[in-house]
């Protein structure tokens, strides 16, 4: 599978990264062990959790596991607290869950409008508590993730505010249908590279919200389900400029297709990116 590099971390990410909120709380050992394994054999070397993943249970299931392949992984976490001390438990209860450390990347996690990113960056905000497990070896790198149309506006400020590592946003022919999404997108992905700013795109084979219809998957929105509908999304969310790598959908049944997209990857050209986006055109964003 093809790496790229994540950022100034220097780790050669590969392109398809294992998305921790596959583990719902339905997940048994043995099936986190299943898929852990097979998207190692396939050359995912880059693994991005959560503390409230699998309501707090997806730490768990990657902890024995991790412990075992340490030495050929890139893991991250995140933490969706907004105080410091809220944020510095929430840490150090990751490590232990994971019984790595110090962990590759932490990250200020959910990040979806202006008082959230004011709190989190606030004087006793988790900002202070990654900069503190930072300098106690704790975590190597310091991120920052959210969904919603504000995400790529906000860390285009997040960055003015403090140098992250990495950034986490969403990316994919309906988001880039809509004018201004598009463009606070692109000048995010354009600071990301000047910056040597790791950038991980999710939601890269989102299809549309649920709505009323019978949901098949563990996702909260309705993913792309046939191969060639999520070739189609990888490519066009690994074709823009300074993404290093994609989360998997939150759905462990979709991990094969995910990676035969991955092995398969294709670039796309500027006008096969357009028409994706025109063949987009009126079909509904997962976010509000």
């Amino acid at each position: 599978m093809e790496t790229r590099r994540f950022g100034r971390s220097g780790h050669r990410s590969s392109i398809a990264i294992f998305g921790g909120a596959a583990f719902h709380p339905l997940i048994d050992a043995a099936e986190a062990e299943e898929a852990l394994d097979l998207a190692l054999a396939a050359g995912v070397n880059h693994y991005d959790f959560a503390a409230g993943y699998g309501n707090g249970m997806a730490e768990t299931r990657l902890g024995p596991w991790l412990e075992r392949h340490r030495e050929q992984v890139f893991v991250g976490t995140k933490t969706v607290q907004r105080a410091y001390a809220a944020a510095w438990a929430e840490i150090n209860r990751s490590l232990a869950l994971l019984r790595c450390e110090p962990m590759d990347l932490a990250q200020i996690h959910g990040v979806v409008d202006d008082d959230e990113l004011d709190a989190a960056t606030a004087a006793d905000g988790a900002l202070k508590a990654m900069c503190r497990a930072r300098d106690e070896g704790l975590t190597r790198f310091i991120g920052i993730t959210g969904h919603g149309l504000q995400a790529p506006r906000l860390f285009c400020e997040a960055l003015e505010c403090f140098d992250f590592d990495s950034v986490l946003f969403p990316i994919n022919p309906v988001l880039f249908g809509i004018a201004d999404y598009r463009r606070h997108a692109e000048r995010l992905l354009a600071r990301c590279q000047e910056r040597d700013v790791g950038v991980m795109a999710i939601k890269s084979i989102a299809k549309g919200p649920w709505g009323d219809r019978d949901k098949r998957w563990h996702t909260w929105y309705e993913p792309w389900e046939t191969q060639d509908r999520i070739q189609q999304g990888v490519n066009f969310a690994l074709s823009q400029p300074g993404v290093s790598g994609i989360p998997m959908a939150g759905e462990t049944r979709l991990l094969p297709l995910v990676l035969q997209a991955a092995e398969d990857f294709t670039p796309l050209s500027l006008p096969e990116q357009e028409s994706l986006i025109a063949a987009s055109a009126g079909m509904e964003a997962i976010f509000a």
